[in-house]
């Protein structure tokens, strides 16, 4: 690609993403003002030592998000990849079962044990991301992430890179990775975002 295309596609990828702002802020205030369900946002704190007593892992809340697909939406309209959820469940005394599911449940008496109410939805292990020109820059893949590993703290995360982004600029336009690792699974953003919070803010009897 010539410098001059190049630079074309950086004009057309700045607007791209300059209409994905805007996308965003209606998002936010049609989520509103149809007072659609929202989950926390948390960030996943291990288990620690404090003046030698020894704290439990926790999911501190951070506020909260309204879920879209693979993507999270915080009132102030920070846009984010949304990570982890989990149903916040006090711990309760079960039979062995594989370590997924053990897993899973100490996310869950995690939330409880940070405040987080029983029965609340809480996203964690979000990565937020940012709709400007770090997503023109040529992706570079980035670490690879054990699923089964412990959660990476949310506080101070770094914006998703391009290659890790659920968000994508190509050919000047922005787009949603709706499959993580498969080049293909892409959708317009702007329509994407419309579909999700069409379904969030009008949820049909089986979504209740």
């Amino acid at each position: 690609m010539s410098d001059e295309e190049t630079s074309g596609a950086d004009v057309s990828g700045a607007d791209a993403l300059a209409r994905a702002r805007t996308a965003v802020a209606d998002a936010v205030a049609a989520l509103d003002a149809a007072h659609a369900r929202t989950e926390v946002l948390a960030e996943y704190e291990p288990a620690r030592r404090v003046f030698g007593v020894k704290r439990s892992a926790r999911l501190r809340p951070m506020g909260r998000v309204w879920r879209l697909g693979v993507l999270a939406l915080d009132e102030e309209g920070g846009l984010w990849a949304h990570g982890n959820v989990v149903r916040a469940e006090k711990p309760a005394i079960r039979s062995i079962t594989a370590n997924s599911v053990a897993v899973h449940r100490a996310y869950r008496a995690a939330a409880v044990k940070g405040g987080i109410a029983e029965g609340e939805t809480v996203v964690f292990d979000a990565v937020p991301v940012a709709l400007d020109g770090r997503l023109l820059e040529p992706a570079e893949p980035g670490e690879p992430v054990d699923p089964a590993g412990p959660a990476a703290p949310t506080a101070g995360a770094q914006p998703a890179a391009s290659a890790d982004s659920p968000v994508v600029v190509q050919d000047g336009e922005v787009f949603v990775r709706w499959r993580a690792g498969d080049p293909s699974a892409l959708a317009p953003f702007e329509p994407y975002l419309r579909e999700r919070v069409d379904l969030l803010a009008h949820p049909t009897a089986s979504d209740d």
